[in-house]
């Protein structure tokens, strides 16, 4: 079932999510859901907290970046309760966009390296390290679990210069071609 996407402007997308234990009630098809949503709506990565859930669940298929990193091809996983345990000093820039602020994308900053670790959704541990387009994704995904956003990472005046935009969107004055869950309006709908 395609889920709502939640806008900037939730509160959802600004706490820290909970961890979640391996009874977490219908637990698969809720992970099957958010990747239907997650390609519903074009993306590579999806956060519960996207989806209006305060849990530490994210989903991510990087295989549309196979061209860019070849690690990226048929890369597909789920991440429960992950943390991430280490992150290199050096960083690289990326335009990203977010599936909770469409039409949305700026450049941002992150480390290149990442140590990470997570269950499956067989509830199986993992400490695994990432680099380039997969720590990317893996980063941009993590940081809906802890509460911050792509505009956390931008400076005062990019915020200003897309603050209008950003007005729009906790308005539902968008254009989307996906459901979207808006503070404003306190309901699902569709825009296109």
């Amino acid at each position: 079932m395609i889920l709502p996407v939640v806008s900037f402007g939730n509160s959802v997308l600004k706490q820290k999510a909970a961890d979640i234990a391996a009874d977490y009630p219908n637990l698969e098809k809720l992970i099957a859901d958010m990747y239907e949503t997650m390609y519903a709506a074009g993306g590579v990565g999806l956060a519960a907290p996207q989806i209006n859930l305060g849990i530490r669940l994210f989903v991510v298929d990087a295989t549309p970046f196979a061209e860019e990193d070849s690690k990226a091809d048929g890369f597909r996983k789920v991440f429960i309760n992950p943390v991430i345990v280490e992150r290199n000093e050096e960083k690289t820039m990326f335009e990203e966009g977010c599936l909770s602020f469409p039409g949305i994308h700026e450049e941002i900053f992150r480390p290149s390296v990442i140590r990470i670790k997570y269950l499956d959704e067989n509830f199986q541990a993992f400490e695994e390290t990432y680099d380039k387009i997969l720590a990317r994704i893996i980063q941009h995904e993590y940081d809906h679990v802890e509460g911050i956003l792509m505009v956390d990472h931008i400076s005062n005046l990019k915020k200003i210069i897309i603050k209008r935009r950003l007005k729009e969107l906790t308005l539902g004055q968008v254009s989307v071609k996906y459901k979207m869950l808006f503070p404003s309006l306190r309901r699902s709908s569709v825009k296109a």
